[in-house]
């Protein structure tokens, strides 16, 4: 898929991977749908983009469901129909397992895994009717192995991978394809936004470590252009991958070490 001209939405828009695919997305002359919960700033990532009158804003709330099926039928009567749907948006966690309150578990949930499949199942209807779509999820390495003081962000995750890949299967021959990105540690904004065990926010910080997030985009833009099903970009981290496949011991007692660090 040449993403030139091509209608591409974006949730979490406003600030790290979605905003720097954002910028790398108008370079290749795609027309943008910008979301997230603040108009301001993605207003702002509006003009940075290349030919910023060609692209628009819609604000929506992953948390919110009704938000969602509004925004779709809003972005589809004013824009045309999807090429692309970029499923990004998300917030992380920073707790154990037994401290993490329920309504946090839910929370995080609810943003980070039913938000994706409600807006997609808004958008996928479109999508079959013209034979012709594609759907990313920007997921994690932890989508695919748990780490400690994340343990509803993992499993928002693998919940993500278990939907998309049946999705995968089941449209595959109605020309849509699905593409689920994998990142390690990306220099973003996504410690602030970690949730502590009773659900506030952690308000400050940023994830230092990892790659910068203009690479991710870099990444998943090519995946999306190649029709990529799946795959990791990130530093040393994503070598977890193979550990935990082929060395699964080594594997347990690195991420018992992680959680002491």
């Amino acid at each position: 898929m040449d993403l030139h001209n091509r209608r591409v939405w974006i949730t979490g828009a406003s600030s790290g991977i979605g905003e720097a695919l954002a910028y790398e997305c108008s370079r290749r002359d795609a027309r943008l749908v910008l979301s997230s919960r603040r108009e301001e700033a993605l207003r702002k990532v509006r003009e940075r983009c290349v030919r910023p009158d060609e692209h628009v804003v819609q604000t929506l709330d992953l948390a919110e469901p009704t938000s969602l099926q509004q925004a779709a039928e809003t972005v589809e009567k004013g824009v045309g129909p999807v090429d692309v749907l970029v499923n990004n948006g998300g917030i992380s966690q920073r707790g154990t397992a037994a401290e993490t309150e329920m309504d946090t578990v839910r929370r995080i949930m609810e943003v980070n895994f039913f938000g994706a499949v409600q807006l997609t199942k808004a958008v996928l209807p479109s999508m079959l009717d013209r034979q012709e779509g594609h759907i990313v999820v920007v997921s994690s390495l932890v989508g695919k192995f748990g780490t400690p003081l994340r343990s509803s962000y993992a499993a928002s995750k693998h919940a993500l991978h278990g939907w998309f890949d049946s999705l995968r299967a089941e449209v595959h021959d109605d020309g849509i394809g699905v593409t689920l990105a994998c990142p390690g540690f990306v220099k973003t904004n996504v410690a602030s936004n970690a949730l502590y065990p009773d659900g506030t926010p952690l308000g400050e910080g940023a994830e230092e470590k990892g790659i910068a997030p203009e690479r991710c985009a870099s990444a998943i833009a090519d995946a999306i252009e190649r029709e990529t099903p799946e795959f990791t970009v990130g530093g040393w981290e994503t070598m977890a991958v193979y550990l935990k496949r082929f060395v699964p011991s080594l594997f347990r007692r690195m991420i018992r070490q992680y959680y002491g660090a």
